[in-house]
């Protein structure tokens, strides 16, 4: 439905001052916080775990040699989705000069759209992670699960009790990351970098990582947690967060959370032959998810 001067009847009376509505700051690419960006040239990409090799074993004086073999695990998907906006304004409207006025206020609002439904889907993989079915990544587990299966058996990176965010839950967190292993259960040198919290928890997490002393303490212990540098890259703040207590540490595991882009945004304008209306629309493809779970770790609070 085209734009039309009844629905801007007060932009046609003399004596107005100001339009607003359309012209808010807006939350900017905080999924590039959380997602390493890809770019792509086919409808879907495909990413394979591989299970690697076990410990070796004591070969004794000449006996055979022991073979191990590796197979892969589970596949991570990733289907690009095609996001687009239109807004036309009819022929009248363009002669009664509400073009000019109107067009450019239009065109960043709809550039408003298409950014805010993307940080929408980026948050959707953490807003989703303690859910399976459709939300479930390549293994069939959720995102953050306690049964992520492997080959060596189920694996967490979930807190074994959903706790809030506070001193004690932040650091059996980061010990439970450094006691991470491989799909053949070998430790790996897996470490939290970033601390990822809703706008409700931003208060809270500036006290516990970023304080010299410990918080809500009297003594005059250090803050380990800040001592010890166990966040390097601090906490950030996603605003399209939907669970107002639940809280997550992103690793520095390879291949976690990833964004492939198929196409860049585009926009385009044309006049329709028909109507002599003026046509604007925006279009991009792409996908969000995540390929090794290790590269997060989190609990839904309490």
């Amino acid at each position: 439905m085209a734009i039309s001067r009844a629905q801007l009847a007060k932009e046609l009376e003399p004596g107005l001052n100001a339009l607003f509505g359309l012209e808010y700051n807006r939350y900017e690419n905080e999924h590039s916080a959380i997602f390493d960006e890809e770019s792509s040239d086919r409808a879907f990409e495909e990413e394979v775990m591989l299970s690697g090799f076990s410990t070796a074993p004591v070969k004794q004086e000449g006996s055979s040699i022991s073979f191990d073999s590796a197979q892969e695990t589970y596949t991570a998907r990733y289907t690009h989705e095609t996001i687009a906006l239109a807004f036309s304004i009819t022929e009248e409207a363009i002669e009664d000069n509400l073009y000019d006025r109107l067009a450019s206020r239009y065109t960043k609002a709809l550039a408003r759209s298409m950014s805010q439904t993307k940080q929408i889907k980026a948050a959707s993989i953490l807003n989703n992670a303690f859910s399976t079915g459709a939300s479930a990544i390549g293994d069939g587990a959720a995102l953050c699960s306690s049964s992520h299966p492997s080959t060596s058996g189920n694996q967490r990176n979930l807190l074994s009790t959903a706790s809030d965010l506070n001193e004690t839950s932040l650091e059996q967190m980061l010990i439970d990351i450094a006691g991470m292993t491989d799909e053949r259960g070998l430790k790996i040198a897996v470490r939290g970098s970033k601390l990822i919290i809703p706008k409700e928890l931003q208060f809270i997490a500036e006290r516990v990582v970023n304080s010299a002393l410990r918080p809500g303490t009297s003594d005059n212990d250090l803050n380990a947690t800040k001592s010890m540098g166990m966040l390097p890259d601090g906490a950030t703040v996603n605003h399209f967060l939907t669970d107002t207590d639940a809280w997550f540490i992103k690793t520095d595991a390879p291949n976690g959370f990833k964004m492939f882009n198929r196409a860049a945004i585009k926009t385009a304008m044309e006049g329709d032959f028909d109507t002599g209306n003026m046509r604007f629309k925006a279009r991009e493809r792409y996908s969000f998810g995540v390929s090794d779970w290790r590269c997060v770790f989190g609990t839904p609070g309490a």
